[in-house]
């Protein structure tokens, strides 16, 4: 009897803890599937790796002018709404600064590296080193220059050189009837590649015509003062300037007063031809002060970020992807100022 009954407690005793272990089937044991089931550790880890936000450390320039903050705003609000973490460093255009926040990122071991360059050259250590950990790097708005483009998955930006072109083709159409034209250039950061560009893509258009003349070139860092200042000092050397060039709308605003300063009229006096396409500049364009402006879209930080995605997921993406812009003269500003958002 004694072993009956201790029989009887070891069956109830099994069939309990078979009841505990079912995983909450409502249907008694379930049949083995010949499948190992996961642990409880094992789906913790699964849900886990399924949650975990892609971080992203971006290296920005600087805050020199209204398109580069409206730059940085399209690429934090973007990558807020896409769910990602955000480390975000303002280089304020020094390229030390820049190279260390890189390096700070690697340390911190973020999925992606995103930066947009103060200048062309000097990256291929750095780069190297986030190739070296593993790091996927996405250049924005400017690239660098480098033998080795396996140093960064993409570069998504502007054409600068197609910029200058076009500032180029409007001038010359604008003075096909006169006979010499001089011309002062307010560049931008010496070094970045959106000065060498815009320079570039704009002599090669008016390199074909001798009666355009670049009397006088000098860097403005694409800020307002700077460019007011630069300005001060051209018109002081210069007897006889027809056209302003300059590489951003803020050296341009800035020149503009010191053209008023100087008892001159901007947009009559002296032609103004700008690049980047601020409110600020349509708002100028409506008062008759400059006359053409070529858009630089700073608003592309919903498309990096899909870039990024795409990258951390192991899809292959085009090593050139280009921002859609437009040429606005004087004469299309006021209908286009109200939809300009930066």
């Amino acid at each position: 009897m004694k072993k009956s009954g201790m029989m009887l407690l070891l069956a109830l005793a099994m069939t309990t803890v078979a009841a505990c272990g079912s995983g909450g089937s409502t249907g008694g044991n379930a049949p083995s599937t010949g499948e190992k089931p996961a642990t409880t550790t094992e789906t913790k880890s699964n849900e886990a790796a399924a949650d975990k936000k892609i971080v992203l450390g971006f290296s920005q320039v600087g805050a020199e002018s209204g398109w580069r903050t409206a730059n940085t705003d399209s690429i934090k609000s973007a990558a807020s709404e896409a769910g990602l973490e955000l480390k975000f460093s303002d280089a304020q255009q020094k390229q030390e600064n820049q190279i260390k926040a890189i390096r700070s990122f690697i340390q911190q071991k973020v999925d992606v590296i995103a930066f947009s360059p103060v200048v062309e050259s000097g990256w291929d250590t750095v780069l190297k080193e986030a190739k070296d950990a593993g790091i996927p790097v996405v250049l924005t708005d400017r690239s660098v220059d480098s033998q080795d483009d396996s140093l960064y998955e993409t570069f998504i930006g502007s054409d600068f050189v197609e910029e200058g072109r076009k500032a180029g083709e409007w001038l010359v159409e604008k003075m096909k009837d006169e006979t010499n034209v001089n011309i002062v250039e307010l560049q931008g950061t010496t070094g970045s590649a959106p000065a060498i560009d815009r320079k570039t893509g704009f002599e090669e258009i008016i390199s074909k015509d001798s009666k355009f003349k670049v009397v006088a070139s000098q860097t403005g860092d694409f800020t307002r003062a700077k460019g007011k200042e630069v300005m001060q000092a051209f018109l002081k050397a210069q007897k006889d300037i027809d056209v302003l060039y300059a590489h951003n709308d803020d050296m341009a605003l800035g020149a503009i007063q010191a053209i008023e300063e100087a008892g001159l009229k901007p947009g009559e006096d002296i032609i103004i031809i700008s690049i980047d396409g601020i409110k600020d500049a349509f708002v100028a364009m409506t008062e008759g002060k400059i006359n053409l402006v070529v858009e630089c879209n700073p608003q592309f930080g919903p498309q990096l970020m899909d870039i990024i995605k795409d990258v951390v997921a192991g899809k292959e993406v085009p090593k050139r992807i280009a921002v859609e812009e437009g040429v606005f003269p004087m004469e299309t500003a006021a209908e286009a100022l109200p939809k300009r958002t930066y």
